[in-house]
């Protein structure tokens, strides 16, 4: 899927100026549902797999190194933000459910690991499983762009945050590095470790634009570590908050506008939502953009 069918029903979303409460309600809930169908169609084309033995081994390699690589890119260069515009924060706003959320990341991975047992018993074929992703991936991109105009985020706001901006650069630039350096060292082209970093943590879009271009073992190293960007925030922002802040939240990533949000709040105060979100949106736009580019480029 190139970079414009991508677009597409994302720009369309954003065009419905839609208001209505319970309806917005509905399409969050029909989001979640989405993605854990994207996740477990993911899945099972991974246990469809052929030589899957010999997949797993380079899968977790990849995987593992890019995870590295980009954590310390990513803290190596937000510091910097902070310097440049420093941030006075507020008290914090009680307990943090930490165990909560990493659970709720988890079963992610594990609706993933049905999704693979279920292809192990019964393999499918991955012109199949492709379609099928590709076509919900749209109807995804569709409510998303729904969701993002409902959110009152206009073009405005986010230019007047040099905050937010600067760490969706810096988040943004080192990942992508990170990733082309984890393709240099495992000799794979780097537009593919350009691709697979640029979700910066929107892991059922990586994925799934991944596994339908490059195969199901690259989209899962694509998943695992945007999911594992989003572990490894969820025990970095309370504990980054106070001293770094501009590293706390961007290490989120895309979640900064959604998962990791609540998390960044109670840890920060108040006056960290308007960053988190313009730095989350930024890189939630630009991963659609990105990700199709780079597998286009071969």
């Amino acid at each position: 899927m190139d970079t414009l069918v991508i677009l597409s029903p994302l720009v369309v979303g954003y065009l419905i100026p839609l208001r209505h409460r319970p309806t917005l309600q509905l399409i969050d809930r029909a989001l979640t549902a989405i993605i854990y169908l994207i996740l477990g169609l993911m899945g099972v084309g991974l246990g469809s797999m052929d030589n899957l033995a010999g997949e797993i081994g380079g899968i977790l390699t990849l995987t593992l190194t890019l995870i590295g690589l980009t954590l310390v890119a990513n803290i190596a260069a937000l510091p910097l933000v902070d310097k440049r515009w420093p941030l006075s924060l507020g008290q914090q706003e009680g307990e943090v459910r930490t165990f909560a959320m990493v659970v709720e990341s988890l079963q992610l991975a594990g609706v993933v690991l049905a999704g693979f047992m279920l292809g192990l018993l019964f393999p499918q074929p991955s012109a199949h499983i492709e379609s099928g992703v590709n076509l919900i991936l749209m109807l995804l991109l569709l409510l998303i762009g729904i969701q993002l105009r409902a959110s009152g985020m206009s073009l405005r706001q986010i230019l007047l945050n040099p905050r937010g901006l600067a760490i969706a650069a810096a988040v943004l630039g080192t990942s992508l590095l990170a990733g082309a350096a984890t393709a240099w060292l495992w000799q794979l082209p780097i537009h593919h470790g350009m691709a697979l970093a640029a979700g910066t943590g929107w892991y059922s879009l990586s994925g799934a634009l991944v596994s339908a271009k490059l195969g199901p073992a690259m989209g899962s190293v694509a998943f695992l570590a945007d999911l594992c960007r989003e572990l490894i925030a969820i025990i970095l922002i309370p504990l980054m908050m106070r001293r770094q802040p501009a590293t706390a939240i961007g290490y989120g990533g895309a979640t900064a506008m959604d998962f990791t949000l609540p998390i960044i709040q109670k840890s920060g105060g108040p006056q960290t939502v308007p960053i988190a979100i313009v730095s989350g949106f930024v890189l939630s736009l630009a991963g659609p953009i990105l990700i199709p580019f780079f597998l286009s480029l071969g």
